[in-house]
């Protein structure tokens, strides 16, 4: 059997990536728009020529946001049927959530995308984004003032949670853009879902997309694939950074305080700052769980705890949490909420 040019494009990837070929249970995350179907539509022509054998099992998340949804869980499951797929499928009332919408739906989704790969065992988890997607990642993170790992955009592999074996990959990152899913999706004789929200620009994703991309086209007709290198680019050098801060962190730490344990200032203090940097990051993850609301303004004040000998100083962070400076180290303190909620998690 002869393959289309998308598919591929997905097996290439999907061979670079080391996905499994022939073992392995996978879950792909399918809105019903062009892009996750033509992913999986890509991997169904795969499957049928032969070319991949692992469980492939779809998952649908409605969020509540359109007066459509639950038609589109449905058609999202008709279709799976007729492809012989197991479904699964989740809802929420994003709204209700408060907050940022767009954060909030987000949440939800990999939430319960999460969920639905645990309860087939899967290994790997796939979500359809585009180098189109990759290039507004990138300038939204850049409108933000972010630095490397901001600029590195999506990766194509991560762990889908800290602490969990199952890998979200992301098979069209690198090299498809919107307009290759739409076309595969046309000459399958399959017509794509529309959803009105990604239309709405009202959402800084669709004014990114809409506004500040076509003006950058007019500088450089392929400014998404230069965007999608700066990626690359990015993520290759926040690697080996990351690598150099766990080490300096493992350094600054004894052996009886590492995780969350004090950390010694002299030896931060002697670091280069983008080390030093990185290593409060992922220090504070550990002792916070994430990052969120965390600022760059947040490690300058942990930073300046380093500065001169006394002890006795504090820096605030979101959420209630605080580092100070004892003596010679810093320790972090997590706020009452949070060890309210560890304590019930471990029982």
């Amino acid at each position: 059997m002869r393959l289309s040019k998308f598919a591929i494009g997905v097996r290439n990837e999907w061979r670079r990536l080391a996905l499994p070929e022939t073992s392995g249970r996978v879950v792909v995350a399918v809105s019903g728009g062009a892009d996750s179907l033509a992913l999986w539509l890509a991997l169904d022509e795969l499957r049928g020529a032969g070319r991949l054998d692992c469980a492939l099992t779809v998952a649908h998340f409605n969020h509540g946001l359109r007066a459509e949804s639950a038609d589109d869980a449905l058609w999202v499951e008709a279709m799976a049927a007729r492809l012989s797929y197991a479904c699964v499928t989740g809802a929420g009332n994003v709204r209700s959530r408060g907050g940022n919408l767009e954060q909030a739906a987000r949440r939800a989704r990999y939430a319960f995308l999460q969920g639905a790969a645990e309860s087939v065992n899967a290994d790997y988890l796939l979500t359809a984004h585009t180098l189109d997607d990759q290039a507004e990642t990138v300038l939204l993170n850049l409108m933000r003032g972010a630095g490397p790992d901001g600029l590195s955009g999506m990766k194509p592999l991560r762990p889908i949670a800290t602490n969990s074996d199952i890998v979200l990959a992301r098979p069209l990152l690198r090299w498809a853009r919107r307009a290759d899913t739409s076309a595969f999706c046309q000459t399958r004789g399959v017509t794509p879902l529309a959803d009105a929200m990604n239309e709405d620009e009202r959402f800084s994703r669709v004014r990114v997309r809409q506004q500040v991309l076509p003006l950058l086209e007019s500088f450089n007709g392929r400014i998404v694939a230069a965007l999608g290198r700066t990626a690359e680019l990015s993520q290759a050098d926040a690697i080996v950074l990351q690598a150099a801060a766990v080490e300096l962190l493992q350094k600054a730490q004894t052996e009886t305080s590492h995780g969350t344990g004090p950390v010694r200032v002299d030896i931060l203090r002697a670091a280069p700052e983008a080390l030093r940097l990185r290593v409060f990051r992922l220090w504070l993850e550990r002792g916070r769980g994430d990052l969120r609301r965390l600022e760059l303004t947040h490690l300058r004040s942990i930073e300046h705890l380093l500065e001169g000998q006394r002890g006795g100083r504090i820096a605030q962070l979101p959420g209630g949490a605080w580092v100070e400076r004892k003596r010679g180290w810093l320790l972090f303190h997590a706020s009452e909420q949070a060890e309210v909620e560890k304590a019930r998690a471990e029982v």
